[in-house]
């Protein structure tokens, strides 16, 4: 196993584990994205969107961690967190400045990848990680990605 591989296996266990917390679910939410952001270097910003129950085709900002961000609300359709809803399926934009529909946070990001997240096939959120290197995301991101964002189903 590559030493991405047993860094990530590692970190999908201590996930695992906050997630069986008594914590609340954003504190839970909240403990994921600071893992993520701690552990591997060049996750910049680590966030969840949620699907707005009260807005259909809406995403909510929920909790991360990161530099501020304006975008508390993103249509399904806009950029690529809206994208990625929109069509439920998980996006990885190497070069952010080569997309058209980018909605831009940060100057200082180069790349992004987020993941969609189901319940009963379902869109109920997203994960959403923006890195300040160009093209650092490779297959064991994405696998890694999909992985938390099924267990984060789980406590959504």
């Amino acid at each position: 196993m590559t030493d991405k591989g047993n860094l990530f296996k590692s970190l999908a266990s201590r996930i695992d584990e906050v997630l069986k917390t008594n914590l609340g679910k954003n504190e839970k939410l909240s403990a994921v994205c600071k893992l993520l952001k701690e552990n591997v270097s060049y996750y910049n910003w680590v966030g969840f969107y949620l699907v707005n129950p009260k807005k259909q085709g809406e995403l909510l900002l929920g909790p991360y961690v990161g530099e501020p961000t304006e975008h508390v609300k993103i249509p399904f359709g806009k950029g690529i967190c809206g994208q990625a809803a929109e069509t439920r399926k998980t996006f990885i934009v190497q070069d952010v400045s080569r997309e058209t529909n980018y909605l831009s946070c940060n100057p200082h990001v180069k790349s992004e990848i987020v993941i969609p997240i189901f319940k009963r096939e379902t869109i109920i959120g997203e994960l959403d990680i923006d890195s300040h290197t160009l093209s650092p995301f490779t297959k064991e991101d994405e696998a890694f990605l999909k992985n938390t964002g099924e267990m984060v189903a789980k406590i959504l």
